[in-house]
């Protein structure tokens, strides 16, 4: 359990394999802080009045604005490791 979180409860979600092996290989404090930013994210997601569609809309427009467009995404997750 990470020491800023109150009580903690596991979830399981679904990722392709290449996200599942590489949170595998990470060491415990990269998982711990992938674990963190994903908890932020998640709730983020459920306690917004916005609906998931406008938040991921959201999501993709502030990252195309930061350079990170289908091309460059699609390298990235085929990248090899």
């Amino acid at each position: 359990m990470h020491k800023n979180m109150a009580a903690t409860d596991k979830i399981t979600i679904l990722v392709d394999a290449e996200t599942a092996q590489a949170y595998r290989a990470a060491s415990e404090e990269e998982r711990r802080k992938i674990d963190l930013l994903l908890n932020l994210k998640l709730r983020d997601a459920t306690r917004s009045q916005m609906s998931i569609k406008r938040l991921m809309d959201e999501i993709s427009r502030r990252a195309e604005e930061r350079g990170l467009t289908t091309e460059v995404l699609e390298s990235l997750l085929h990248e090899e490791r």
